[in-house]
């Protein structure tokens, strides 16, 4: 078989990105026949022994990858493990195989959260250049009107040096009597925390906020704190 670069390798079985792969190379973390890998490091992975973190990988060529839709709730953090003891997405989620969170959501954000062991799939999802889009619902301090929402379209400017990209935007509900509103936000980026940041750039405090899409995919139909398999439609229309 005709070798392959390491972290593609490591991400086609589920480890994580191949940018997070490349990382764990560099760490010490990865071994390719008994000895530590390098970044630029080719494998061949019918016949290498390729462990990550002592663990040996499956190296078999056809492989059934798992992908999860969960509704995360407000207070689980999107990671595998937290230094700290609080609730994970994988509290929740418990399958055998070795699945990994498909980006992030805050610990104070809910809504749709994709877990896979399909190292492509995640690049394909997290990665800009291929602008998948996620959709989110906010809940505002204060009343929005459409000069703010033209403002989030055209792009605002977070973390002092960083203009968004062009948003989709629009008001879903305005309560004058409680002060509040109601906000849909579609963004094609994945910067830190970047929805919340770009309602702060428009002087609006955010009460709740919930990502009710990934691609064409939502949670709509789905109680929080539950998830489900996504079916073989839905994983082809983020992949092709």
């Amino acid at each position: 078989m005709e070798k392959i670069r390491l972290q593609k390798f490591l991400a086609s079985s589920g480890v994580a990105s191949r940018r997070k792969c490349e990382e764990y190379i560099s760490e010490g973390r990865v071994k390719v026949n008994g000895e530590v890998a390098e970044i630029g490091t080719k494998v061949d992975p019918e016949n290498d022994e390729i462990i990550f973190d002592g663990k040996l990988l499956d190296n078999k060529t056809e492989k059934e990858f798992t992908y999860i839709l969960l509704n995360k709730p407000i207070g689980v953090v999107t990671t595998a493990e937290d230094q700290f003891n609080r609730e994970t997405v994988l509290d929740i989620v418990k399958v055998k195989q070795r699945v990994v969170p498909v980006g992030r959501l805050d610990m104070y954000t809910s809504g749709a959260l994709i877990l896979t062991d399909d190292g492509d799939f995640i690049f394909k999802v997290t990665h800009p250049k291929h602008e998948i889009e996620k959709t989110y619902t906010v809940t505002l301090k204060g009343i929005a009107d459409e000069n703010d929402i033209v403002k989030l379209r055209e792009g605002v400017e977070i973390d002092d040096v960083y203009i968004t990209k062009p948003a989709k935007a629009r008001i879903m509900k305005i309560d004058k009597e409680k002060n509040i509103s109601r906000v849909e936000i579609v963004i094609h980026e994945g910067k830190n925390r970047q929805v919340r940041k770009m309602c702060e750039a428009i002087g609006k405090r955010v009460l709740a906020l919930h990502r009710s899409k990934i691609g064409p995919i939502g949670v709509k139909d789905l109680k929080i704190g539950t998830w489900r398999y996504l079916k073989k439609t839905e994983v082809e229309k983020i992949l092709n």
